[in-house]
């Protein structure tokens, strides 16, 4: 029996976007591979079918483990990174989660 992945969900909402890309995003980019994370989703286009439209950036993180997951959000670098990402943006989720 394989191990169920572990998935990365955030929502924010991007305050200074060009300060976020220049020094959140490589520092996040660079924790993700360091555990093995593949982005799945990372902005883009959304179609909202129902509820009310806001402007909330939604990403989403593939991990080999639940527990890589954990492992990528404890470390320091992405410790280090969330602190750009918290002084650029307003997170609004950002859930660890067991895929099946």
């Amino acid at each position: 029996m394989s191990t169920p992945k572990g998935y990365v969900y955030v929502e924010l909402v991007v305050r200074d976007a060009e300060n976020f890309k220049t020094h959140y995003q490589p520092k996040s980019t660079a924790a993700v591979a360091a555990f093995g994370g593949k982005f799945l989703m990372r902005g883009g286009d959304v179609a909202i079918k129902a509820g009310p439209s806001d402007e909330r950036r939604r990403v989403l993180i593939e991990f080999d483990s639940y527990q890589q997951a954990h492992a990528f959000w404890d470390s320091p670098q992405q410790q280090e990174a969330k602190t750009y990402r918290d002084k650029y943006a307003h997170t609004i989720t950002f859930y660890l989660m067991q895929g099946a």
